[in-house]
């Protein structure tokens, strides 16, 4: 279970760090904004799974 935590924390991470470069590119088909708030939500989703995974980790 911790470690389905883990992979999906680091994987939705990576993903927010997509969305994070594609904004730098210019004439990128989704909006900036829609980028933007894709980002921000798999950042915090993968934040959280991974400081679940990791206190179900220690405990």
């Amino acid at each position: 279970m911790t470690s389905i935590l883990l992979i999906l924390g680091f994987t939705m991470l990576a993903g927010a760090g997509y969305c994070f470069l594609l904004i730098k590119k210019p004439g990128m088909y989704p909006p900036k904004y829609l980028l933007k708030k894709r980002a921000a939500t798999l950042g915090a989703g993968g934040g959280l799974l991974l400081l679940l995974g990791i206190v179900t980790l220690f405990f």
